[in-house]
């Protein structure tokens, strides 16, 4: 179910976007009296082959448009007349332009036109932003006020040097002031990071080497994450139809599990995937007693058993285990927050983006395809969650389709910039050959990214 949350999740986001960002090239190209023969969500072929398996799940015509919803879920496109694309009668092209058509327009015109989806994401991730911090405001956990430290999920953060319990006091000499920023300041720059860390009342340091990101590629990630809050084991409430129904109760603190010490929530789960048994035998302090007493609880087929924790900040800054900076935003100041965040988004973005070109940090290795990027959005819906992992997809649609690869919107500009400086338009047949390369750099992409996907999830990593 948690996969189909997220699965659904992820469709209706990229639903958006695409219908979104057709819509963008297809308003301009209307604004300037240019034909534009389809308008289709998802392809009703198989993409990148025109003329393969071309059928339709929803098809209208209307005026010069057909409008319709392909059945290859994995995109969409406006077919605008007289434009030199994959989906185009390479021989109708050979004839005079006509009035309508986009090759007859002024090269300012077909700008507009190629940059009209670019325009639309990039308007669309900024209003979704100010939306966002209009109705839910922002809230940041203050790094000086975590009362246990760090839980460390993922056992690379382990052999780097991190411990559970630590407190991150500084990176690369900066003093951290959210820890919700940890993560991106650690793992995120592409150079050897160094981390000051107290622990146990006195500052250590570690240095996280800059191939880390490679490395995090190319293993497992722990499903606790790489970098949590610690907590006391403490349990909320109990499954009433799980194996610890009867035994363990709400309040109960965990203490050991078999022989092995729990100290921190989080190990709870790690404990219980390395027991070779199916029973367990759970020590616990209970709510009132100074007595630690015993459960022996038979653990399910995926080694829980029934224990349930409310991960809720704002719980945890009542029991003063945290505190919270949390900033409400009127409508009117939510709109330059949204364009701050926006660009916030677009600069991490770039960054990491950089990182790919050099080999020496290893992020190559992290390029992922649609399943990657299924899994960034919430086991269980989350509205707030949701237009946030939206407004950043969008973010990065536009950004890769401004990249100046043929095919993409990003080669039509290049070379209509081109035009408009030289006076000189270029070629259709150079058009048509760099189209065709362009048309062999995204396929290779395609098969990179979720050829990668594939592999980790063989591997069980997802």
């Amino acid at each position: 179910m948690e996969t189909l949350i997220k699965v659904a999740q992820f469709f209706l986001s990229l639903s958006i976007l695409i219908a979104l960002h057709e819509w963008g090239h297809y308003f301009f190209a209307r604004l300037f009296k240019t034909r534009v023969n389809k308008f289709y969500l998802f392809f009703d072929f198989l993409f990148p082959m025109p003329n393969v398996l071309n059928f339709a799940l929803f098809k209208k015509k209307k005026g010069d448009t057909e409008y319709g919803i392909g059945w290859f879920p994995l995109g969409g496109y406006v077919q605008i007349d007289g434009m030199m694309d994959e989906t185009q009668d390479a021989e109708k092209l050979k004839t005079p332009p006509q009035p309508w058509e986009f090759r007859s327009k002024p090269a300012w015109q077909r700008l507009f036109i190629m940059m009209g989806g670019i325009l639309v994401n990039v308007v669309l991730a900024f209003i979704i932003y100010g939306m966002v911090l209009w109705v839910w405001g922002e809230e940041k956990v203050l790094n000086s006020s975590i009362k246990n430290g760090i839980a460390v999920g993922d056992s690379v953060m382990y052999k780097i040097g991190f411990k559970d319990g630590d407190k991150i006091v500084s990176i690369n000499g900066e003093p951290l002031k959210y820890f919700d920023d940890a993560l991106k300041k650690v793992i995120l720059k592409g150079e050897e990071t160094k981390v000051t860390l107290n622990r146990n009342g006195a500052d250590t340091t570690i240095l996280v080497p800059k191939n880390i990101l490679g490395t995090l590629s190319t293993m497992k990630i722990d499903k606790r994450g790489l970098l949590g809050l610690a907590f006391a084991p403490t349990i909320d409430s109990v499954d009433s139809k799980g194996p610890s129904a009867g035994k363990l109760q709400a309040g109960d603190r965990i203490v050991k599990i078999n022989n092995d010490a729990v100290g921190y929530y989080h190990n709870i789960s790690r404990i219980m995937e390395k027991q070779k048994d199916s029973s367990i035998v759970v020590s616990y302090l209970r709510a009132g007693t100074d007595s630690v007493q015993t459960a022996t609880v038979k653990m399910t087929s995926d080694k829980r058993i029934g224990l349930v924790k409310n991960l809720d900040y704002d719980d945890f800054q009542k029991q003063g285990l945290l505190q919270l900076e949390v900033k409400k935003y009127g409508f009117f100041a939510a709109i330059p927050g949204g364009v701050k965040k926006t660009w916030e988004t677009l600069t991490d973005y770039i960054d990491q983006f950089k990182l790919l070109f050099k080999p020496s940090t290893g992020a190559y290795k992290g390029m992922g395809g649609f399943a990657s990027m299924t899994q960034v959005f919430g086991k269980q819906w989350n509205w707030e969650l949701f237009w946030t992992r939206t407004a950043m997809f969008s973010i990065i649609l536009a950004f890769m389709n401004f990249l100046p690869i043929p095919m993409l919107d990003g080669g039509y500009i290049l070379f209509t910039l081109f035009e408009m400086i030289t006076g000189k338009k270029v070629p259709d047949k150079f058009l048509e050959k760099a189209n065709m390369i362009g048309f062999f750099i995204i396929i290779g992409l395609m098969v990179f990214t979720n050829g990668n996907d594939v592999f980790r999830k063989i591997m069980g990593w997802f």
